[in-house]
């Protein structure tokens, strides 16, 4: 019988995989291929055994023959006979301690090894409770800083099972897609929406709320049971189902009649806090609120709305968006008349943040596809534009006469791209780099090599710890070469892996306005940042943003709707993002001719 695994399940195994040819020193490229798989099935928007069932594992991107031959084995059989034998003599613990921050899997097998940490379990309240005895800083070649680095990143950590067991909005986000393609194919449903923090389009979400409208409530839900990746109906009423999926997601299910659509959608979209604000400003008005509709406290007499947009305007409000109901001033700019227009997918204009395939040899990943995918891609999405900046060149392994070189070479070969590109796309070409700032605040690359850049995004990708002053120091040192245009994923957050760095954010706004710098939201599913809470500051700071895909594939393209998500929780509109701005705007923006 066909074993089932999650995708979560099959990254992390493949993590493990990769940690032990890494201790073993293995092939680096073997290492790296586990690595990118990996991270390929975490972010998939389908999971793996779908593929799996249509026979299709190598069609996954960064899955090789090889790792599709030993998943197609693991759906088989439940184990891989090659998987025993690479692991074998590594503690199991080595894969909780490699997602510890600054922890890599050799330092992960010492420390197992040293302290005699071989199970998963508890295995980092036992590493977190070495450090605190100070035994770390006994092994060899570690020292009292390691140890002191270990303990502050174990107490960053966010291992916690509730934030764990949490999803990436595009994996929900796709998975709700799913469902509701499934549900909209019955006669007895209307309409499918999402609710709670999906439909809000939280950066993660637990479970999975949806409606269903139906004037046959009873059909309607037996039809739901139908749904072929149903694992176990945990509950089921004569409006409600609850399920459990085979990937261990809850999925709650909500039937609504026509007549009280809107009250419903309104009432189980939320958030918390929105809601209790609304019943109160309600209240003032004699009214009371629920999912049925809208009642006359002294009367009795229940109003009923088919849709949320008269239900707002029965309270003397326009239509708050579903994404910005946080009790943030939403309600107060709704009775006033002063809510944004906010962005739409439709408003951008192109992509400023791309890794393309090209032979840059950069110090992070290269990217997957080729200049000519990825522009064929930028057309059919309609853009006007696009960016490539791979990361700069390895400081390890080039001279400044190197990197002169590399990025000449591009700069050529992107002038030859965009004669060609213009005449077939209609599509500008920029040449960018993305370039780390190193801990003292400079670039990771020559000055004289900048000058071959239309522009650059600068981005820290190392060093997270050093305290707020430091780092704002590092950050706005960064930003200052007047090729520098843009700062990279802002925080350098990673959701549910690591937090933002602190920095004093209102002296790098106050930067990034006098100076014409702007700011990225990131669209890339863990990082989703500047976070939505950082949006709306920068933009009552007047600060200007850009919205971005950090594609490392051509697929990732698509990705871009989820930074546009952030942006719209962050009540940002069309003005105040970048790359919803023609050519000719950019061109300005990048000092261009």
């Amino acid at each position: 019988m066909t074993k089932y695994f999650t995708n979560k399940e099959i990254s992390r195994l493949l993590e493990f995989i990769s940690a032990a040819y890494e201790i073993k020193n293995e092939d680096k490229f073997r290492i790296l291929a586990y690595q990118r798989a990996a991270v390929t099935i975490e972010h998939l928007n389908r999971e793996v055994k779908d593929y799996y069932d249509e026979g299709r594992l190598s069609s996954i991107p960064g899955v090789g023959p090889s790792i599709a031959q030993h998943l197609d084995e693991l759906f088989k059989n439940g184990d891989v006979r090659h998987f025993k034998e690479i692991t074998k003599g590594i503690p199991p613990s080595v894969l909780e301690f490699i997602n510890v921050s600054g922890i890599g899997p050799k330092t992960a097998f010492k420390l197992a090894k040293e302290l005699n940490i071989w199970s998963k379990k508890n295995a980092l309240d036992r590493l977190k409770k070495a450090a605190k005895d100070k035994k770390i800083e006994k092994i060899s070649s570690f020292g009292k800083d390691t140890q002191d680095n270990i303990l502050q990143a174990l107490l960053r950590t966010r291992v916690e099972s509730e934030n764990i067991e949490r999803m990436l909005l595009p994996y929900a986000y796709n998975l709700f897609q799913e469902i509701e393609y499934f549900l909209n194919k019955s006669q007895y449903i209307d309409e499918v929406k999402a609710l709670g923090s999906l439909r809000r389009k939280n950066s993660t979400i637990g479970d999975i709320d949806l409606a269903i409208k139906t004037s046959n409530p009873s059909k309607a839900i037996n039809y739901i049971l139908k749904f072929p990746k149903i694992k176990k109906v945990l509950n089921q009423g004569n409006k409600k189902v609850t399920l459990l999926l085979r990937n261990n997601i809850q999925i709650d299910i909500r039937a609504q009649d026509p007549s009280e659509w809107g009250s419903m959608l309104q009432h189980f979209t939320g958030s918390k806090d929105h809601n209790i604000k609304l019943r109160e400003f309600a209240r003032k008005k004699g009214l009371s609120l629920s999912e049925y509709g809208i009642k006359k406290i002294k009367s009795n007499k229940l109003m009923k709305f088919s849709n949320e947009i008269d239900f707002y305007q029965k309270l003397g409000l326009d239509y708050i968006p579903p994404e910005i109901r946080e009790d943030n001033g939403e309600i107060e700019a709704a009775l006033s008349h002063n809510l944004p227009r906010l962005i739409k997918l439709k408003d951008i204009k192109g992509d400023l943040h791309l890794h393309s395939s090209y032979p840059i040899e950069p110090s992070h990943d290269l990217g997957k596809s080729t200049f000519e995918q990825m522009i064929k891609k930028a057309n059919i999405l309609g853009y006007q534009y696009l960016g490539f900046s791979e990361h700069n060149p390895s400081q390890n392994k080039h001279n400044e006469a190197d990197f002169i070189s590399i990025l000449k070479d591009k700069r050529d070969y992107i002038d030859k791209l965009n004669y060609s590109s213009s005449k077939k796309y209609d599509i500008k070409i920029f040449n960018g780099l993305e370039i780390d700032i190193k801990p003292d605040g400079n670039l990771a690359i020559p000055d004289k090599a900048l000058t071959y850049l239309d522009y650059a995004i600068a981005s820290i990708h190392t060093n997270f710890n050093i305290n707020n002053k430091a780092m704002t120091n590092r950050i706005i040192k960064g930003l200052s070469h007047p090729k520098i245009k843009i700062l990279g994923h802002p925080t350098g957050r990673k959701i549910q892996k690591r937090e933002a760095y602190e920095a004093d954010w209102d002296k790098i706004f106050e930067f990034c306005l006098k100076n014409n710098k702007a700011l990225e939201i990131n669209s890339w599913p863990e990082r989703q940042d500047l976070p939505d809470t950082m949006v709306k500051r920068a933009i009552e700071a007047g600060v200007l943003l850009v919205i971005n895909s950090d594609s490392h594939r051509v697929n990732h393209m698509d990705l871009m709707k989820y930074g546009v998500y952030v942006a719209q929780r962050g009540w940002a509109e069309k003005k105040d993002i970048l790359n919803t701005k023609s050519t000719t705007d950019i061109k300005k923006f990048f000092n261009l001719k």
